[in-house]
């Protein structure tokens, strides 16, 4: 068996082991593109009637959230920097899985809506993206380790791509079809075509889904990138070692205005309430909207609300080195955001024809395996 033949042989095996995940990978990441556009045309609870007053505090928020689910852990409240949108609290829960924002009139605290992340189309979508609607343990394992697989079978069809001879490479960059081209040959083609023309963004997308599926690829790219931090998100532990709370005036209450101050431009601010005595607080300045790599991760003493270094590679995006960027780029570059409306709807198209590779492949493959058993027949006959 020759290499060539080697190679084809792995690159149906790995196919057919991989195709329906790929699949169904492929077309929710699709699906998934324009998740926040869509969502924006039926959020109108979000938005209120502006008033010339002081806004709920972060303490307040907590409280007023609490007292919807009492027995769930609150993740963070969010503060957007307008005059007119609610303020969401935010609750996530692991075991078992529970994930629910209430949003809030930012001046009265009157409750708007609740919203449960984990009911809806977008939920439904992002459950078989990431596990396949399988339990959690087994999807997660199967998707991380297909699209880890694809990565070799992309790499393994640009080699089956370059034809044996150089008359052939016209074939191979376009479409063309007669009345009598039969379908087996406008499968090839499509197959073949579509697939060197969407490899390279195929390939980025599958690579960057994997560096979120895998520390130790993600450990890999930092290094390799010349990163000399720890390539996690690491909260510090405070300074200061006695609380100085009084009474109801709680230090984190005047985060969100010194915040507003320091980053007037920033889109929102998200901040997590400690989870102990002892660690500090934590706050997402979001500097754009609708992408995540350049937000501001800052950490504050939560009893005297001095700033607190992180030796993690999520903290002041100014202070970022290049690994640090990279890394922090790898979900905007995954789904498209990183190029904004421009580069999701691309996002959508590779992962449209990327789904539609393993169906051109597989009836490929049944094409070929047909064609051998009808001659086996007639030979036999």
């Amino acid at each position: 068996m020759t290499v060539r033949k080697q190679i084809l042989a792995l690159h149906k095996i790995l196919g057919i082991a991989t195709g329906i995940v790929v699949f169904i990978v492929a077309i929710t990441g699709c699906c998934w593109a324009f998740k926040d556009e869509i969502e924006s045309l039926y959020d109108d609870y979000k938005k209120v009637e502006p008033q010339e007053k002081a806004m709920i505090t972060p303490t307040q928020a907590k409280n007023l959230g609490q007292a919807v689910f009492p027995n769930n852990s609150i993740h963070g409240v969010l503060f957007k920097n307008s005059k007119v949108d609610a303020v969401e609290v935010i609750f996530y829960d692991a075991e078992p899985e529970f994930y629910q924002s209430v949003f809030l009139n930012p001046y009265s605290g009157k409750l708007l809506q609740v919203e449960d992340h984990l009911s809806g189309f977008f939920a439904f979508i992002l459950e078989g993206h990431m596990r396949l609607w399988l339990p959690k343990e087994i999807g997660e394992q199967l998707v991380s380790a297909s699209i880890l697989i694809f990565i070799l079978i992309i790499i393994s069809g640009i080699v089956l791509w370059i034809p044996k001879k150089r008359k052939n490479l016209g074939q191979r960059l376009k479409f063309e079809w007669k009345g009598s081209t039969g379908w087996k040959r406008k499968n090839f083609d499509l197959h073949t075509v579509v697939g060197f023309y969407i490899c390279s963004l195929a390939f980025i997308i599958a690579f960057t889904g994997s560096v979120i599926s895998y520390d130790w690829l993600k450990y890999v790219v930092y290094v390799s990138t010349g990163g000399d931090k720890v390539a996690a998100f690491i909260i510090p532990e405070n300074n200061s070692e006695t609380s100085s709370e009084v009474n109801d005036a709680m230090p984190i209450d005047n985060l969100i205005s010194k915040l507003k101050i320091e980053s007037p431009e920033a889109e929102s601010y998200e901040l997590h309430y400690p989870e102990s005595d002892s660690t500090s607080v934590y706050v997402e300045v979001s500097n754009t909207k609708g992408i995540y790599y350049d937000s501001d991760y800052r950490f504050f003493d939560q009893n005297t609300l001095e700033e607190i270094e992180t030796p993690g590679i999520y903290g002041k995006y100014k202070d970022a080195k290049f690994a640090d960027k990279i890394l922090r780029m790898n979900y905007d570059i995954h789904i498209g955001a990183i190029g904004g409306i421009t580069g999701k709807i691309i996002a959508f198209l590779v992962s449209l024809l990327t789904a539609s590779l393993p169906v051109t492949g597989l009836l490929l493959w049944y094409g070929r395996r047909y064609k051998k058993k009808k001659v086996y027949q007639e030979v036999r006959a």
